[in-house]
């Protein structure tokens, strides 16, 4: 029984004192964190913004109970969501009812591979990927998600989908039509976000970051009649998240055969990487098997919730340990005090602007380009460094498949030529 039921492994450690209230603390600062984030990582993923929340709760609560990390957190994550939205953008209108079925279809589906993999105990497939891959990605996709935030924090309406080169010639372009007050709330929210992060452990930065960042657009407005309205983030409906169903036609998943696999690939990946890393500090014993059974529940279970895509979150998970978090129970309280917040703040999204959200993923952005592990890598020779280029420049240039792919097949011809060297 406990094999499949691992969170029955914890219940000892629930006897120790203070174990309750350090892991109920640690989901209450999880909760927080995530609000600003979720709805960042929504509009990352071309979902309306409530979306990312509720991908922040029946998946974080279904991982904790049936995953192997301790103190791992899963819900919306920047790459995933910024995949999201270039694997499905092909397929149907951004944010359009079609769009959004099919995202919740890719969820179910992904979460069904995942489990099966899971099942069939092939944990150990994700560790062939080779380090190089995940951070050249990584990198490259920095950089599309600030290429995707460049409209919205200079107030420009560039056209979505532009590649980054002409993306950013369009801005430049069309400078004389920037909006000063949407510059100046993105930026604003910037400068807190790394100005309050050695705050971070006494409250989360990236909150003070977008309230910060709100209070000084509306200062600004009201200082300046005249100035153009900022566009907001509509108000969120509900603080449960609704039921849904996948669309599982032939054609539809004929259509999501390719996106089912390179998601499910990234998502492991990026779970495992986190789980890894939060055992090693622990001094934990990970079971790989049982965390892709626990990834794959979590996103079969979000698909029938309105859940996108799911997998470990870097911030949310170091934020966890950082909290004193000590078992599972910190990951299931902070997606149920999510509810309980977002059924008094939800009302206040209207009042948030869409370039406060923009300045939040440009940090975010910043954020994943690893740059010591990049120094690192280039350091180690040819073996490294071409998987690491090929990867991150495919990135930014091709669709994200090809991109792993490439990589992952660079990877593997440099070792080839360095071995018969």
């Amino acid at each position: 029984m406990r094999p499949r039921l691992p969170f029955l492994r914890w219940r000892d450690d629930w006897r120790e004192p203070g174990t309750l209230r350090a892991d109920l603390l640690a989901g209450l600062t999880g909760a927080v964190v995530v609000l600003p984030q979720g709805v960042a990582f929504a509009t990352l993923a071309g979902m309306p913004p409530q979306y990312g929340l509720y991908a922040a709760m029946v998946p974080c609560i279904v991982a904790a109970l049936f995953g192997s990390s301790r103190l791992m957190v899963t819900g919306p994550a920047n790459a995933i969501s910024l995949t999201t939205m270039a694997l499905i953008a092909p397929l149907a209108a951004v944010g359009s009812p079609q769009y959004v079925t099919l995202v919740l279809t890719l969820s179910f589906l992904v979460g069904a591979l995942q489990l099966l993999l899971g099942l069939a105990r092939a944990g150990s497939l994700v560790d062939k990927v080779p380090h190089s891959v995940v951070v050249g990605f990584t990198a490259g996709a920095a950089v599309l998600i600030a290429n995707s935030q460049l409209g919205p924090i200079l107030g420009l309406a560039l056209p979505r989908g532009l590649p980054v080169a002409e993306n950013v010639a369009t801005a430049v372009r069309a400078l004389g039509k920037l909006q000063p007050l949407a510059l100046l709330a993105g930026v604003a929210t910037i400068v807190l976000a790394v100005v309050a992060r050695p705050l971070n452990r006494i409250v989360p930065a990236m909150l003070v970051a977008v309230v910060g960042g709100t209070l000084v657009a509306q200062g600004a407005a009201a200082l300046w009649p005249g100035a153009p309205a900022l566009p907001t983030v509509s108000a969120l409906p509900g603080a449960l998240p609704p039921l849904s169903l996948p669309d599982l036609a032939p054609d539809t998943l004929r259509s999501l055969f390719g996106a089912t696999l390179v998601m499910t690939l990234l998502a492991l990946t990026e779970a495992s990487a986190i789980a890894r890393s939060v055992a090693r500090v622990r001094g934990d014993k990970l079971d790989g098997n049982q965390e892709f059974i626990g990834q794959g529940l979590a996103n079969l279970a979000g698909s029938f919730f309105s859940a996108y895509p799911a997998s470990g979150s870097f911030n949310r998970s170091g934020v966890n340990v950082s909290s004193g978090a000590r078992t599972p129970l910190s990951a299931i309280s902070a997606a149920l005090f999510l509810v309980l917040i977002l059924s008094f703040v939800g009302p206040l999204a209207r009042f948030l602007p869409l370039a406060v959200i923009s300045g939040l993923l440009m940090v975010v952005a910043w954020g994943l380009i690893d740059r010591r592990e990049i120094t690192h890598l280039w350091h180690e020779g040819a073996r490294e460094r071409v998987p690491l280029v090929v990867t991150a420049l495919a990135t930014v240039t091709l669709s994200l498949e090809w991109a792993i792919l490439l990589g992952i097949a660079s990877a593997f011809a440099a070792r080839a030529v360095m071995r018969r060297q």
